[in-house]
């Protein structure tokens, strides 16, 4: 019987590096409480507006990408929230609201039943569109 998977500081699920869906899946049904659902949201989300997403888990942070392009974004579990990533997100209208110390980097922090799917899906598409980060 497998084990469940070990829980971060945070709440963020340790799940083994992967390439493809299967990891990414693992880590969304590990993510603890209404972070879960949240988790399996944003991946509908981004399986609907950019066709052919590719996926993978590195970090213990499921990481999606267009072709061999890059990575355009990653989610990761804190304690109160689940922070989305956008790896070029000063590129991106309107600003997501998450400062970074890192260049061209922007933050979205989902708290408990403050999901904004319209404005996600709007940064989602913005952010399939422009040149990903290599990992």
């Amino acid at each position: 019987m497998p084990t469940k998977p070990k829980l971060l500081s945070g709440g963020n699920p340790q799940i083994p590096k992967g390439e493809g869906d299967a990891p990414v899946q693992a880590f969304i049904e590990a993510m603890p409480g209404w972070k879960r659902d949240v988790g399996r949201r944003i991946d509908a989300l981004i399986v609907r507006t950019v066709p052919g997403v590719r996926k993978a888990v590195k970090w213990n942070t499921p990481f999606f990408g267009v072709g061999e392009e890059g990575y355009f974004a990653a989610f990761h579990c804190f304690n109160k929230y689940v922070k989305v990533t956008f790896f070029r997100g000063t590129s991106l209208k309107p600003l997501p609201p998450g400062e970074s110390k890192v260049k061209d980097v922007r933050y979205y922090d989902i708290h408990e039943g403050k999901l904004d799917e319209e404005q996600l899906a709007s940064w989602i598409r913005q952010a399939a569109a422009l040149p990903g980060l290599v990992q």
